[in-house]
């Protein structure tokens, strides 16, 4: 009698044969996990080239004056360090001349500009301590670098459009072809360039009018990306005014950064801040917020009583830009730590206000 076994167990090894077929292809049907990333097989690699010949030594080429070297090649720090000068691999600081430089304005009783004062006119600490070899010029041709930021939240829907058109009457008056330059910025969960550098006002006018309301609102984030995106890192082959003008309520509710920090970037950048706000009738709490943003930096916080007054307060700071004083001094006890130092400048005359910003960073070793 012939044993069935060999049979059976044929049987039963094709069986499990199919099944983990099966399987396998089930699992490839399978969905991965949430996390994982799919990535190509990598492609063979070629084989190795032959080495290169050792190239001839070059002459080195001469090394342009500092006074052709761009300010885009210094550190952001408030100070001049004369001249820094960097290559695109790195740092190579020849020199250190640590001198800053600050822009203030002096008004009367009345509000009215003050234009023809000396140094004598004015007692000036850095740190609590007298400076040394002062310099001061009265500044009102220089280039400018003006940042527009329009809150373009849901919180001010009802008076976009009226702002929208006093910004770009600003612009228009302000901005000088080939000598002035701007940018537009709309900001409600995010900042959003709109235009960027250009001296050319119907492209800024674009930008304004390209701004649609809805969302948020991210006025630290705003400020804390154009100082540091944009004005730092700006070509600066010459002295120029750097200046943002903000408008929007101050109620911020969606930055990553805090207001300090929005400020302390905007003093790195030697940036005067004026704000304008938009909570008329009767102001609201973010108007303190705007205060002490402007104040901080040097600049002036306008609260309009109607919309019709932004306009006004635009024309403002047009005047207060082409009326400013540039004091350049030495500090006493001066080191590279990083730190915070204040400035506190005095009119001696009696009822006259100066208007500056608060302080400075040092620069870093």
């Amino acid at each position: 009698m012939t044993r069935p076994y060999p049979r059976y167990l044929a049987l039963l090894a094709a069986v499990l044969s199919l099944t983990a077929v099966a399987a396998m292809a089930q699992s490839d049907d399978l969905p991965s996990a949430p996390s994982a990333t799919l990535h190509p097989k990598p492609k063979p690699a070629p084989p190795p080239a032959p080495p290169a010949p050792e190239p001839k030594a070059a002459t080195p080429a001469p090394t342009a004056p500092a006074s052709e070297q761009s300010a885009t090649n210094k550190a952001p720090t408030d100070t001049d360090n004369t001249p820094g000068i960097i290559d695109e691999g790195g740092a190579k600081i020849i020199s250190r001349v640590n001198e800053v430089s600050v822009v203030f304005t002096v008004t009367d009783k009345h509000n009215r500009y003050v234009k023809d004062l000396g140094l004598s006119d004015f007692h000036i600490l850095d740190n609590d301590k007298p400076v040394d070899r002062l310099e001061l010029k009265h500044e009102k041709d220089l280039p400018l670098q003006v940042g527009l930021l329009i809150d373009a939240s849901n919180s001010i829907r009802d008076r976009f459009k009226f702002e929208q058109q006093s910004a770009a009457a600003f612009l228009q008056d302000i901005i000088r072809p080939r000598f002035d330059q701007a940018f537009v910025i709309g900001f409600d969960t995010e900042p959003e360039v709109t235009q960027d550098f250009t001296d050319n006002v119907e492209l800024l006018t674009n930008g304004i009018r390209a701004l649609r309301p809805g969302g948020g609102t991210a006025m630290y984030d705003a400020l804390y990306y154009a100082c540091r995106d944009k004005l730092l890192k700006s070509p600066q082959i010459s002295s120029v005014r750097r200046a943002i003008i903000m408008v929007s309520d101050g109620d911020d509710n969606s930055s990553h950064v805090t207001r300090e920090e929005a400020i302390e970037m905007a003093l790195r950048a030697n940036t005067i801040v004026y704000t304008i706000s938009t909570n008329f009738p009767g102001g609201g709490n973010g108007d303190k917020v705007l205060q002490r943003i402007a104040e901080a930096t040097g600049g002036r916080a306008f609260q309009p009583f109607q919309l019709t007054d932004v306009a006004n307060a635009f024309a403002q700071i047009q005047d207060d830009l082409r009326s400013q004083y540039e004091l350049a001094y030495r500090p006493a006890d001066f080191s590279h730590d990083g730190r915070y130092r204040t400035i506190a400048i005095t009119a001696l005359h009696k009822g006259l206000k100066v208007r500056s910003r608060s302080g400075y960073y040092a620069p870093t070793e």
